[in-house]
């Protein structure tokens, strides 16, 4: 079968021919692989950055963000049959800690986890892969269309999920509001899909969305937030330390710029008592200079939170099915439009190479 592979630490991607893997456990699902998203991690693979080949291998099967169809199960498998449209998720755990052995791989807490795509497990863009039942999640057939933002949208349910769990086990008065986002001044910076996203799981929860980016109001990304009922706001014109003066505290921030300028920025637009929660991961490493103390004043006498959240666990995948699904019933194929740009999977290097400006999310299809 066929795979888009990389050799780590190199720009040197191709496609290459790999024995077609089959079911040997009880607990086996084996999946025919319909199309793999391409984000940011992916990109930075492909420029020689971040990446781990599988040991005994010299390359690695690119792709995390999977969606396909079940081909074949294992005996013992109960929670997906043969034709069911499906998800993997894509870290696997330590075997060590107790979170991995509770499948939260995501919070492990020796650093020995590997990631399917990127990090010593080959990933996803290829034919066909075999994985355990217990990283599956069910995608109903309605959602085939958009099933393959499974993945992003963990990442922004998780962040959301986290920051929600902080901040009604400390606020005396969250116990009064069953769901605490109703209402709140929520800020999502950085408009790329795991923003646009996050914005689609607060609206859903009430919450009022701002969006910040650096883009014209016109285009594709901020007028995708506007039909959603998010508001933009142009970092150009109201630069991240102005928003709470120009806009409005942000009860809660969820950053996905990746860029730490801006990041410790946005803290001036926290409210009192505010959340903020991280899934940008700046790359680079220049140096910038901050005012630690003021920095510290800040999130002591505010009692402000910053929390850092990455991957996701296979209940936040669950978590973004369930939104997808209430998402396409209010907004219908608007959240088709998130998928800009699909290439066949023999054109891979103009996926991997070139990044319109008008994109939001580039998929291969298999």
């Amino acid at each position: 079968m066929k795979a888009i592979s990389i050799k780590p630490g190199t720009t040197s991607v191709q496609l290459v021919d790999r024995p077609e893997p089959k079911i040997s456990a009880p607990d086996d699902v084996k999946v025919k692989v319909i199309r793999v998203g391409i984000c940011g991690t992916d990109r930075e693979e492909t420029a020689g950055g971040r990446s781990l080949a599988p040991d005994g291998s010299s390359d690695l099967v690119l792709g995390h963000e999977m969606f396909g169809r079940v081909v074949e199960v294992g005996k013992s498998v109960t929670r997906v049959k043969t034709g069911d449209f499906v998800a993997f998720t894509v870290r696997r755990g330590c075997g060590k800690c107790m979170p991995c052995l509770m499948n939260r791989s995501d919070m492990c807490l020796t650093g020995e986890y590997h990631e399917r795509g990127i990090w010593g497990l080959d990933g996803y863009q290829t034919e066909f892969v075999v994985d355990k039942e217990q990283y599956v999640v069910h995608i109903p057939p309605e959602l085939e269309a958009i099933g393959v933002l499974a993945e992003p949208t963990s990442v922004a349910e998780k962040a959301i999920d986290e920051a929600v769990r902080v901040q009604t086990s400390r606020l005396p008065d969250a116990g009064s509001t069953p769901g605490w986002l109703y209402g709140k001044t929520c800020l999502v910076a950085g408009l790329g899909p795991i923003g646009l996203l996050a914005s689609v799981a607060l609206v859903l929860r009430g919450a009022r969305v701002y969006g910040l980016d650096i883009v014209d109001e016109a285009s594709t990304r901020p007028q995708w937030l506007k039909t959603i009922g998010g508001k933009y706001i142009d970092g150009r014109k109201v630069p991240a330390q102005k928003v709470a003066d120009s806009v409005a505290p942000m009860d809660v921030i969820v950053d996905a710029t990746g860029a730490a300028p801006v990041e410790f920025n946005l803290l001036d637009a926290l409210a009192l008592n505010g959340v903020y929660v991280l899934t940008g991961v700046p790359g680079g490493d220049r140096a910038m200079q901050i005012d630690g103390a003021d920095l510290i004043r800040r999130l002591v006498l505010k009692n402000q939170v910053m929390i850092g959240s990455v991957n996701a666990a296979r209940d936040h995948f669950q978590m973004a099915v369930d939104d997808l699904a209430h998402a396409r019933l209010l907004w219908g194929d608007h959240l088709t439009k998130l998928i800009t740009d699909r290439h066949r999977f023999d054109d891979f290097l103009s996926a991997f190479q070139h990044h319109a400006d008008n994109e939001i999310k580039s998929v291969i299809e298999w």
